[in-house]
């Protein structure tokens, strides 16, 4: 749209390559999204950036590509609390889908229920992206997420770990387990040095905190393929804790205004990082454990 205030981002690769992992049956994409047509879904006005349209037909394209059988869709920030396209989509796929909303306190009883009947498995609660916290503060999360204890919810949380005080002391103890998106979004090459990158370590170690393997070429310091300096981090969250690392190739890659990754380059990472074993937890055991696939 040519009167767009907003950063317009452009589209992902459309030639998805064939990986040289081949993922194992039951594999979990952990982290997409899908945009659009903004005149069926308009985007919230306090959003940062505004997406290219990508439906759900291009992303299972994707999927097939890839030999993931399974997905779960992520609730952007230019949306806010508006699920409705991200709901859409699974309601077309209720087997092979699952999701993660965004969700004020303000979301009846009767609602969280409707949405866990729906496929929904957690709430996402963005701290780097504008317009992704509808909550004033961490203490008011807190309180939302006693509420999300019966339904065995889990927060994913956008955060910098290396600009959050008290990280450890904050979320060790939280009422349901926490997800870190895109390995606690810090900038290589010097992050496994970095005193906030430790203290996130020692959270993974604890148990209650998976981290999402997502997002590599946002927080590299090259601007293509291959990441080098972002395999020292993936492997240091591994080896902290292979049962609670999930996978994701951040589909269709919005915000991001350097060289577009190709989605099988973002899968074949994980042979860089991790042996198989590792690997059938992260792209299969792990995910099925926490969205109930």
């Amino acid at each position: 749209m040519a009167d767009d205030p907003y950063p317009p981002c452009p589209p992902p690769d459309p030639n998805p390559a064939r990986p040289s992992l081949r993922a194992p049956r039951g594999a979990v994409d952990c982290h997409a999204h899908v945009f659009g047509p903004a005149s069926r879904y308009p985007y919230s006005p306090a959003r940062g950036y505004t997406p290219p349209d990508a439906s759900l037909a291009s992303y299972l394209a994707v999927l097939d590509a890839l030999g993931i059988e399974r997905a779960v869709l992520t609730q952007p920030s230019v949306y806010g609390t508006d699920n409705a396209a991200m709901l859409d989509a699974m309601a077309q796929q209720p087997q092979r889908l699952r999701g993660v909303a965004a969700l004020g306190a303000d979301v009846t009883d009767g609602e969280l229920a409707d949405l866990d009947a729906r496929g929904v498995r957690g709430v996402r609660v963005n701290l780097a992206d504008k317009g992704g916290n509808p909550f004033a503060s961490m203490a008011d999360v807190r309180r939302f997420c006693e509420r999300l204890k019966p339904l065995r919810w889990h927060l994913e949380l956008l955060i910098h770990v290396s600009e959050f005080a008290g990280l450890k002391d904050t979320f060790s103890a939280f009422p349901v387990d926490i997800v870190v998106g895109h390995l606690g979004y810090m900038k290589s090459p010097d992050s496994v040095d970095h005193p906030g990158f430790r203290e996130f370590l020692d959270l993974v170690r604890g148990g209650n905190c998976w981290v999402k393997l997502t997002g590599s070429y946002r927080i590299t310091g090259a601007d293509a393929p291959p990441y080098r300096d972002v395999a020292p981090v993936a492997r240091a969250l591994i080896a902290a804790n292979p049962d609670r690392m999930i996978w994701g190739t951040d589909w269709p890659h919005p915000f991001h205004y350097r060289g577009m990754p190709n989605d099988a380059y973002l899968l074949d990472q994980l042979l860089d990082w991790a042996d198989q074993a590792a690997i059938e937890k992260i792209l299969v055991t792990n995910p099925a454990e926490l969205f109930g696939f």
